[in-house]
């Protein structure tokens, strides 16, 4: 007896929707996402599509109406609910094109659940462009599977950013001139956490003191080798992952 395919099958799109999804909801999908779908995936009538809309969690559509610029998707049922996201936020200072929109991704893909741009005293890009990183995220979401995105904050100062710090939330920070190891220090301090990152160059002499004089701050090393700013994001982050028992 043969026997009964997967439905959806692995090759099922998906997207990111806007509109919040529930049964029987017709969406409607224009722009870049119909063209994904109708002449990139040559979507048909009755055809599945995933769809997730960062607060209900993930849903199975099918193709109702297929034009050329546009076309309905009538949600038929919840695969998944949302999914729960460790308390994590990144605060990295905005480095140049192409590497923030890689630490928008990874942070997306590594569960983050806020992304906060942090301007200091080397910041390069001191106006990094929102949008395009939070599609960056989108699309990340997108093919891995996630159903919840980081939410993404106007950038702020270093300053300002430390001067309103919750005192429960451990602040732990790339100190290029040495600090605990960061497993160590992150298992030591459960709970809410933040990673903040500087940019190329690190932060100056003065900012390492203001960092410490945070009451929640704790300096971190992330081993022997000098790492960019991209890659001590990622890194601190998956150390915390790792610690925290999300991995």
């Amino acid at each position: 007896m043969a026997a009964t395919p997967a439905w959806p099958p692995d090759s099922t799109p998906r997207l990111f929707v806007e509109t919040p999804l529930s049964d029987a909801a017709a969406v409607a999908i224009d722009g870049g996402q119909a063209h994904y779908l109708a002449g990139v995936m040559r979507l048909k009538v009755g055809d599945p599509v995933l769809l997730f809309d960062d607060k209900t969690g993930e849903w199975l559509a099918e193709a109702s109406e297929v034009r050329k610029r546009d076309l309905t998707l009538t949600v038929a049922h919840r695969m998944r609910e949302r999914e729960a996201v460790p308390d994590l936020w990144l605060c990295a200072a905005p480095i140049k094109k192409g590497r923030i929109d890689w630490v928008a991704e990874k942070a997306c893909e590594l569960g983050v659940d806020r992304l906060v741009p942090v301007l200091t005293q080397r910041t390069i890009v001191d106006r990094p462009n929102l949008d395009r990183l939070r599609a960056h995220m989108i699309e990340a979401a997108e093919q891995c599977g996630r159903t919840a995105l980081p939410s993404l904050a106007e950038p702020v100062k270093l300053a300002a950013l430390l001067a309103d710090w919750p005192a429960e939330r451990a602040l732990f920070f790339a100190d290029e001139s040495g600090g605990v190891p960061a497993a160590e220090a992150m298992r030591a301090r459960p709970g809410p956490a933040a990673i903040l990152v500087g940019p190329e160059g690190g932060f100056t002499p003065a900012e390492r003191e203001v960092i410490r004089a945070c009451p929640a701050a704790v300096g971190i090393t992330l081993g022997p080798r000098i790492l960019r700013a991209e890659t001590a994001a990622a890194a601190a982050t998956a150390v915390w992952m790792a610690a925290a028992g999300d991995w």
